[in-house]
């Protein structure tokens, strides 16, 4: 494990490269599914994967990552957009009747 984590640098990466692996092994369906060692003997399926990226027998690429910016929430009026407060009556406002 630690061989395999030296060639890869992050282990959150190492984990998905090995799953994938040991899915496409699972699979059964021709050449991605054979073992790419020489003789895996009688190891389990992410031995054989985590073999396979110690001896160079697999690549993978990493993508650059992309900085994510926020919406700016924006005052209108000087309120948040989209939340108003509603206008709130008094009922004596309303009821006085001019004499």
């Amino acid at each position: 494990m630690k061989q395999a984590l030296e060639k890869v640098g992050n282990p959150h990466i190492l984990v998905n490269i090995v799953s994938r692996r040991v899915r496409q092994l699972n699979a059964g369906f021709g050449g991605l599914s054979r073992p790419l060692v020489t003789d895996p003997g009688n190891l389990g399926l992410a031995d054989i994967a985590l073999r396979e990226i110690i001896e160079g027998k697999m690549g993978w690429d990493v993508p650059e990552l992309e900085e994510v910016k926020r919406p700016v929430k924006r005052k209108v009026n000087g309120f948040r957009s989209g939340i108003k407060t509603p206008r709130v009556t008094s009922p004596q406002a309303t009821d006085t009747v001019a004499a």
